[in-house]
C-alpha cells in the first residue's frame, strides 16, 4: 500500500478550501482549468530546521474537487535556484522536468507547467484562472488597452506567451515593476491575481473577474454576434430534440472516422443564438484561443452551414461533405506547422459539430471528455461575445495553438493518461436492466468502461441502477414498455441525445409463465410472445437502425436460454419464445454481418438468487413442478449440474462481457451456455 500522505499544512488546507469556492462557480474558471497555490514554512523532517514551501495545484486536476492529493508540494529555495540553470526560452520545456528536483517528500500531484508561476511571483498566494470575462478583454483586438480602461493601473497586461517559465519569470517581473497591481491579464489567455493572504488573493481574483464582468456588460455594444439569420432560428424544443437524436449517429459516425468516441448534445441558449447569428461562421472559423479551451475542442468546430429545417438527408450529406473539407483542412493545418520533433497527428475529425436551430454535438474518449468539451465550447462563444461586444476578438496564432497541441508536454501527459478500459467509448443498452440479470449486466459492462442505457418497465428500479453506476456521466435511466415500438423508439433517442448512440444492446427483458398445455391460455401465449420475441425483435430492429448509420459496427446479444434447446416439462409459452429469440440470432447475424454488427446469444439455466423472474413466481411454479422446497431451488439446479454450481446474474453478466469485450472480435452467431453444465441442453 502507498505511504498516507502526511497531516496536511494549516496553509495548504486553506488553499483547499479557496479552491473549492472558486472552482464551484463556472463563472470564476472552467473545469480542471486554472491552478491555485499558498506559501508558508514547515519543518524539514531531515533537518528538524524550517523550509520554505509551496502547495499548488498539480497537473490535470480541478479546482472545485481538489484534494489533498491533488497538490504538489515543492520547496521554495529549489524553484528560484532554476533562474541560475535556466538557459533561455528556447529550452523551457526542460525546466518541467527539473520541477520534481524541487519536490518535497513524497506523494501528491506531479507539478503542472504553471509551477513557475506561482513559485517565482513574490507572493505568498496565487490563482491563476480561466473566467470567460478575463478571457474576452484577453482575446480582444485592443486587449491591453482594454485592460488599462477596465482596472486601471491595479491591473496589468502580460502580451501572450506560451505557459512555461518564462512566463513564470515575465509575471514575476510584472509585479515587482507595479507594486499597486492586485494581479495581471495574460493575452489570448486567461488572468492572474495574487495576495499576502489567502483571503485577499481569493478577493483579488474575484474582483477581476467581476470587474471584467461589469466592464463587458457596461461597455457591451448589443447584438455582437450581429443580427439574426433569416431561417436559423432555434427549432421548438421538442422538434430539435428529434431532429438531434436523428442526426446524432451520423454526426457521431464523423467524429469517430480515426477512432470511436463517445458523443454529448447541448442545446443550450448560448449555443442556439450563437449559431443563429450572422457572424457565426467568421466567428468559428477563427476558432479558439485557451489553451484550455482548443485543447479540449481542437482549433476549431466542424459547423453545418444549412437552416435547421434542412431535409435530413439533404443535411447528413452536406455533414459528410463538410467533414471531408474539415479532415483535409486539419491535415493541413498539421502539415503547416508541424517539424520533425512533432507527435504524430492525432486525428482529423472535429470534436465538436455546430447545427444551427438544433445545438451543439462534442466527442471524447468517454462521456465526462465529450461533455466537458462542449462545456469548453460554451466558454468560447461566452469569451467571443464579450470580445466582440468591446473590441474584436482576435485569437492566438494558428502557430501558437499548433505549439501547444502538440507540444512535446502536452504529448507526453497523453502518454501517462490510464489505457481505456475495454469497452471505452462504447454506449450499451440492457433491457430488463432495473434487477436480476439485466442489473448484472449493467453493472458490468459499466465497469468495464461503458456507457449504459438503463432501460426497464419499472422506471424507479432504472433509476436506482443508473444512480448506482454513477449517474448522467455512465448510466442514463428510460421507462420501456419493449411491446410497445414508440416506447422503444424514444429509449434510442434517448441513447443518442446521451452518449450519441448505440453500440452494444442485450435484449435482457421478460418474463416466465409456467404452465403445461392444457393450462396455457392464448393470452399467456400472446403475452409471453410479445414481451420477449416481438420485443427482441422490434430493439433488434431499432438497433440496427442506428448502428448502420454510425458505420462503426456494434454488438446484439440476446439473453435467451438453456430452455431455447431442452424439452422441459410444464413451459410451452417461455421455452417456445426462447427458441424463437435463438433463432433470432442465427437470422440476424446473417444479415448484419455485412455492417460489422455481430450477435450472439446466451443460455442461461437456474440462475434463481438475485433473479426478477424468479422472484415474481417463476420460481414457485419450477419449484412444485420439481417437488422441492422455493428456497432450495437454487440448489436443487446446481446438483442437476455437471459443475455442481449455481448460476448467478454476475456469470451471466461475464458472458455478455466475453462476447463483446474485444476479444472474440470474430465471433458472430453464437450461443454460450451458462448453466453450469447441463447435457441435455448441449448444443448440436
Amino acid at each position: 500500500m502507498p505511504s498516507p500522505l502526511p497531516p496536511l499544512h494549516p496553509e495548504a488546507a486553506a488553499l483547499l478550501t479557496r479552491s473549492h469556492r472558486l472552482g464551484a462557480d463556472p463563472r470564476n474558471t472552467n473545469y480542471a482549468g486554472g491552478n491555485t497555490s499558498a506559501k508558508g514554512t514547515a519543518a524539514d523532517p531531515a533537518t528538524g530546521g524550517d523550509v520554505e514551501l509551496m502547495w499548488v495545484k498539480g497537473s490535470g486536476g480541478d479546482l472545485g474537487t481538489l484534494r489533498p492529493e491533488g497538490l504538489a508540494a515543492l520547496r521554495l529555495d529549489r524553484l528560484h535556484a532554476l533562474k541560475d540553470v535556466y538557459r533561455g526560452v528556447e529550452h523551457e520545456d526542460e525546466m518541467v522536468a527539473a520541477f520534481d528536483y524541487c519536490l518535497h517528500g513524497r506523494g501528491g500531484a506531479a507539478p503542472s507547467i504553471d509551477t513557475a508561476m506561482h513559485g517565482l511571483v513574490d507572493a505568498a498566494h496565487v490563482d491563476h484562472l480561466h473566467p470567460d470575462s478575463g478571457i474576452a478583454i484577453a482575446c480582444a483586438a485592443d486587449g491591453e488597452k482594454l485592460t488599462a480602461e477596465c482596472f486601471g493601473d491595479s491591473v496589468v497586461w502580460v502580451p501572450w506567451r506560451r505557459p512555461g517559465f518564462q512566463l513564470g519569470l515575465d509575471i514575476a517581473a510584472v509585479k515587482e515593476a507595479n507594486p499597486q497591481a492586485v494581479g495581471c491579464v495574460l493575452g489570448g489567455h486567461g488572468i492572474t491575481a495574487w495576495g499576502a493572504t489567502s483571503a485577499e488573493c481569493e478577493a483579488n481574483a474575484l474582483h477581476i473577474i467581476r470587474t471584467a464582468e461589469a466592464f463587458l456588460a457596461e461597455r457591451g455594444r448589443p447584438e455582437p454576434f450581429g443580427p439574426v439569420l433569416a431561417g436559423y432560428e432555434p427549432l421548438p424544443e421538442a422538434e430539435r430534440r428529434e431532429r438531434a437524436a436523428a442526426l446524432a449517429p451520423h454526426i457521431r459516425a464523423i467524429a469517430s472516422q480515426d477512432r470511436p468516441q463517445a458523443g454529448h448534445f447541448n442545446d443550450a441558449d448560448e449555443v442556439l443564438d450563437f449559431t443563429s447569428r450572422a457572424e457565426h461562421p467568421r466567428l468559428a472559423a477563427l476558432g479558439t484561443s485557451c489553451p484550455d479551451h482548443f485543447l479540449r475542442t481542437k482549433v476549431r468546430p466542424l459547423v453545418l452551414d444549412l437552416p435547421p429545417d434542412a431535409e435530413i438527408d439533404v443535411a447528413i450529406a452536406r455533414l459528410k461533405e463538410l467533414h471531408a473539407e474539415y479532415r483535409e483542412e486539419y491535415a493541413a493545418y498539421y502539415r503547416r506547422h508541424a517539424d520533425g520533433d512533432s507527435p504524430a497527428m492525432r486525428g482529423a475529425d472535429p470534436a465538436v459539430v455546430l447545427v444551427p436551430g438544433i445545438g451543439m454535438f462534442s466527442f471524447g474518449k468517454d462521456k465526462q471528455t465529450a461533455r466537458v468539451a462542449g462545456e469548453f465550447y460554451v466558454n468560447a462563444i461566452n469569451v467571443m461575445r464579450g470580445a466582440e461586444a468591446v473590441s474584436s476578438y482576435t485569437p492566438i496564432e494558428e502557430s501558437e495553438k499548433f505549439r501547444i497541441e502538440y507540444w512535446a508536454l502536452e504529448e507526453a501527459k497523453l502518454q501517462r493518461m490510464p489505457k481505456p478500459k475495454p469497452l471505452a467509448t462504447r454506449v450499451a443498452l440492457v433491457t430488463g436492466a432495473g434487477s436480476g440479470i439485466g442489473k448484472a449486466i449493467a453493472h458490468r459492462l459499466a465497469a468495464e468502461g461503458a456507457c449504459v442505457i438503463v432501460a426497464d418497465l419499472n422506471a424507479a428500479n432504472a433509476e436506482a441502477v443508473a444512480a448506482d453506476l454513477g449517474g448522467p456521466d455512465t448510466a442514463v435511466a428510460v421507462t420501456v414498455d419493449v411491446t410497445s415500438e414508440e416506447q422503444i423508439a424514444a429509449a434510442f433517442k434517448a441513447a443518442s441525445l446521451a452518449f450519441g448512440g448505440v453500440d452494444l444492446v442485450v435484449n435482457n427483458a421478460g418474463i416466465s409463465i409456467s404452465k403445461p398445455l392444457l393450462e396455457t391460455t392464448a393470452k399467456d401465449w400472446d403475452l409471453q410472445h410479445d414481451i420477449m420475441a416481438r420485443g427482441s425483435f422490434l430493439v433488434s430492429r431499432e438497433a440496427a437502425r442506428i448502428m448502420i448509420a454510425q458505420g462503426l459496427g456494434g454488438d446484439i446479444v440476446y439473453i435467451a436460454s438453456k430452455n431455447a434447446v431442452f424439452a422441459g416439462p410444464n413451459n410451452i409459452a417461455y421455452s417456445a419464445t426462447k427458441a424463437d429469440q435463438a433463432h433470432q440470432v442465427r437470422l440476424l447475424a446473417a444479415e448484419l454481418g455485412e455492417h460489422g454488427i455481430r450477435v450472439n446469444g446466451i443460455n442461461p439455466d437456474g440462475v434463481v438468487r438475485g433473479s426478477g423472474i424468479f422472484a415474481a413466481g417463476w420460481g414457485a411454479k419450477r419449484a412444485a413442478v420439481y417437488g422441492v422446497e422455493e428456497e432450495k431451488l437454487g440448489e436443487f439446479y446446481a446438483q442437476r449440474t455437471l459443475l455442481k454450481r449455481e448460476v448467478l446474474p454476475e456469470h451471466v453478466a461475464n458472458a455478455v462481457f466475453a462476447l463483446t469485450g474485444g476479444d472474440l472480435t470474430h465471433t458472430t452467431g453464437l450461443h454460450i451456455p451458462v448453466d453450469a453444465g447441463v447435457a441435455a441442453a448441449f448444443l448440436r
